[in-house]
């Protein structure tokens, strides 16, 4: 007897996937139907959309995530503010900042117990608060006594608080355009003199006297010093310039020989000149605030507020400078614009201070080496705090020019030469010490 066949109960899953060699049955549903035929090619190229659309979209995200990822930009204060400059930060967090506005006040009391001791020195007698008491009532303020001397308050306004305030401007602009002129070209040993300003302000002053004569007028002297005073500092900048840059190294030696070319101008001036006018040109170059009115401090005045505003204004600037000219033009700074601003507001400065006083020396050159040792190199605190103690370090030489020797106004230039050389000799002895040499 024949077994009949055994019916096969299929899962339904399986039912509807016919055997690889066998056709499909024409009862199958029209979805498995559809799935064995051929791919559409609109459906490739929807796939295809897709995942194009998709990358994109992938891609947009990977770059907005990159983008918040970024540092933001900094500004140039903030970065001045995190660099270093010879290993010390540019500027001290909270213990630094206290002492940095400690060093500022007494700088500014200092200055201001020396103007009126400077003011009451002198051959009229007073004392320092009579001359604080004039000044107050000059406010309108009734306090203080006044100068028992019948003389004594024109005597202040006429003749002493003039040269006082002479004295501050011409101070702060040297001790200013000397910062600068450190910080531009990386040289401890710049000083206004360097680029030609003092030698060619010489020249200028001594024409005037050689050919106006004796009794030529102290504001022509002082005009044509400030005049020669620019002249030169432009033709050192001109002639060091090459290919459209000036370099450092060329500038100084450009400086060098423009200073003996007028260093030999001035001696022809002096063999060729009167024995008047010789004595005058010798005079005025040793220097003195003896001349000092409220007219020519109304010249030196803005010249010199807006030279230490704009030094003040490229102190950032220089201290990226300091860490090279590579590293500078990276962080966005035009190095050659710079140097062409710091010149000429050298020159401003320089030759406003030198035009009515005559030549100062050392000032430029030590009041910031002074400055750095106290507060560090940072061009934002060095440049404002130069131009305080610069005043306050003319004050203090015009006061020992009176007093040192009974009724007798000592060149201010020759007494600053002399206390500013040994001090400069021990600050190099000082540096190399602490450095180990030189090498």
């Amino acid at each position: 007897m024949t077994d009949a066949p055994r019916p096969t109960h299929l899962d339904p899953q399986e039912s509807t996937v016919p055997p690889a060699d066998s056709p499909a049955p024409a009862d199958a549903p029209l979805a498995h139907q559809d799935s064995a035929e051929p791919p559409d090619p609109n459906d490739a190229t929807r796939t295809q959309g897709d995942g194009g659309a998709r990358s994109a979209a992938a891609n947009e995200n990977a770059r907005e995530a990159n983008v918040r990822s970024m540092p933001e930009p900094v500004d140039l204060n903030t970065a001045v503010d995190s660099i270093a400059v010879h290993g010390k930060p540019v500027t001290g967090h909270g213990g630094s900042r206290s002492r940095t506005t400690l060093i500022f006040t007494g700088a500014l009391l200092g200055l201001i117990v020396l103007a009126l001791i400077s003011a009451a020195v002198g051959q009229v007698p007073t004392t320092p608060l009579e001359v604080a008491g004039s000044f107050l009532h000059r406010l309108g303020l009734d306090w203080g006594p006044m100068p028992h001397h019948p003389a004594g308050d024109v005597t202040l306004w006429e003749v002493r608080f003039p040269r006082v305030v002479m004295a501050v401007l011409v101070g702060a602009a040297l001790a200013t355009a000397g910062a600068l002129l450190q910080g531009v070209f990386a040289n401890p040993l710049a000083e206004p003199g360097v680029i030609g300003v003092s030698a060619g302000a010489a020249v200028g002053a001594g024409t005037v006297i050689v050919v106006g004569g004796t009794f030529v007028a102290s504001w022509s002297v002082a005009a044509g010093a400030f005049v020669a005073g620019l002249l030169t500092t432009l033709l050192v900048y001109v002639l060091s310039r090459s290919n459209g840059r000036t370099e450092v190294v060329t500038l100084v030696l450009t400086g060098v020989a423009i200073n003996a070319f007028a260093g030999g101008l001035i001696s022809f001036l002096l063999f060729s000149a009167s024995p008047a006018a010789r004595d005058q040109i010798v005079f005025w170059q040793l220097g003195s605030l003896n001349g000092a009115t409220w007219q020519s401090v109304g010249v030196v005045a803005p010249l010199t507020a807006l030279g230490v505003a704009a030094a003040i204004v490229m102190a950032p600037r220089l201290d990226l400078l300091a860490l090279g000219e590579s590293a500078a033009r990276h962080l966005g700074v035009d190095v050659e614009r710079l140097r062409r601003n710091v010149i000429v507001v050298v020159a401003i400065l320089a030759t406003a201070g030198v035009a009515f006083t005559g030549i100062i020396l050392f000032v430029g050159l030590i009041v910031p080496h002074l400055v750095r040792m106290m507060v560090g190199p940072g061009h934002r605190v060095l440049i404002p705090l130069s131009a305080i103690v610069g005043a306050v370090v003319l004050v203090g030489a015009d006061i020992g020019a009176r007093a040192l020797v009974h009724n007798a106004d000592l060149p201010l230039g020759m007494l600053t030469s002399l206390v500013g050389g040994p001090f400069f000799f021990w600050l190099l002895r000082r540096t190399r010490a602490r450095s180990g040499g030189w090498a």
